[in-house]
């Protein structure tokens, strides 16, 4: 029965696709139509897979080197977001955000500018999706958690490209010029900046650890795949992370006890993390390094803070010993901690002439 209904429910969900490619094809502005187009055939009710690499391509092409024009790539986000914003069904919504993330990552810029100058100027849940809930049955319902953290994670990622004044690198590559040119990025740079950038870099980290309970639905090739991109975004964001945190590790002697506790917390909320990323990406073997960094950077900071308030108490002390003596001393012909000898003769003994 559960099967029959499954079959009848795709049936429906294929002729409404249908209908809504033939209805933007009527357009009579053929480019638009077009872009609309694509973004239909990409973001499909069906759930057997993600949108192709070649519907993804035919998306992205909507900028491409021979359309110096903003107006296409402005409608295909315009398109993207309307889908995404008009769907009940989170298998919809859940390639939209696959598609838009194909935008952050792959995009040229034309379409990554239109993404993160969107009316609410991408900031902080612009996707709005918090509230989005798909309750047609139960596999819905659970892959309706997945957009809300998949929305989240978009929105981070583009906080944090905004913060760090570029979009995460991609790129695996390890050449002496790719660590030449992350170094310099924070050579220079002062404590509290780079504090910041970390802060930002820690929250997305968070975000990602909010992941659904439900990680069994990895086993369905759409939620496979986006984790395996967010998966990217991770590796990015720890790159980005070790270069500072080794920035700051070289400063440590020299930070105050602020900066001192604002780093150690800033780890502690990483390793807060640390269990649920491992549990997502299963990779524990493979970010060893980067953990053990973060543990080697408490712990060092840990040490360094409490050196600092241990000077601090040792000055405070003495101070108050000092001042205790002087209180106590008010002979000026004696020197400081040198006591007055009391008379032994007291004015009851003493004769009255």
């Amino acid at each position: 029965m559960a099967q029959h209904k499954n079959k009848l429910r795709n049936l429906a969900y294929n002729i409404k696709d249908k209908a809504s490619v033939i209805v933007a094809t009527l357009s009579i502005k053929r480019h638009v139509s077009s872009v609309r187009v694509r973004v239909l055939r990409a973001t499909t009710h069906a759930l057997t897979g993600p949108p192709s690499e070649d519907r993804i391509a035919a998306v992205l092409a909507v900028a491409s080197s021979n359309n110096t024009s903003h107006l296409l790539p402005r409608v295909c986000i315009d398109a993207l977001m309307d889908r995404l914003h008009r769907t009940g069904s989170a298998t919809v919504a859940l390639k939209c955000l696959f598609t838009l993330h194909n935008v952050v990552v792959k995009g040229p810029f034309t379409l990554k500018d239109q993404l993160a100058y969107y009316p609410s100027y991408g900031g902080h849940n612009f996707l709005n999706l918090s509230t989005f809930r798909d309750d047609s049955d139960l596999e819905s319902l659970q892959l309706s958690d997945w957009v809300r953290w998949y929305a989240g994670v978009i929105e981070q990622s583009l906080t944090v490209s905004r913060i760090l004044g570029y979009y995460l690198r991609y790129s695996s590559s390890s050449s002496s010029n790719t660590i030449q040119e992350t170094n310099s990025l924070t050579l220079g740079t002062s404590n509290a900046d780079l504090l910041y950038k970390i802060e930002a870099l820690v929250a997305f980290l968070e975000q990602l650890g909010k992941v659904p309970e439900s990680l069994q639905l990895q086993k369905k090739e759409l939620v496979y795949e986006v984790v395996k991109l967010v998966g990217e975004d991770y590796r990015s964001v720890q790159r980005e992370i070790v270069m500072r945190l080794e920035e700051m590790e070289g400063r440590m002697e020299n930070l105050d006890v602020g900066e001192v506790s604002e780093l150690v917390g800033y780890v502690k909320r990483m390793e807060e993390c640390k269990e649920k990323l491992v549990m997502l990406f299963v990779n524990k073997g493979r970010n060893g390094g980067f953990w053990d960094l973060v543990r080697e950077t408490k712990e060092r900071g840990l040490k360094i803070k409490g050196e600092i308030e241990g000077k601090w108490l040792t000055v405070v002390v003495a101070s108050k010993t000092a001042a205790d003596s002087t209180r106590f001393n008010t002979n000026p012909f004696l020197e400081p901690g040198q006591t007055s000898p009391v008379p032994l003769t007291s004015f009851a003994f003493a004769t009255v002439r």
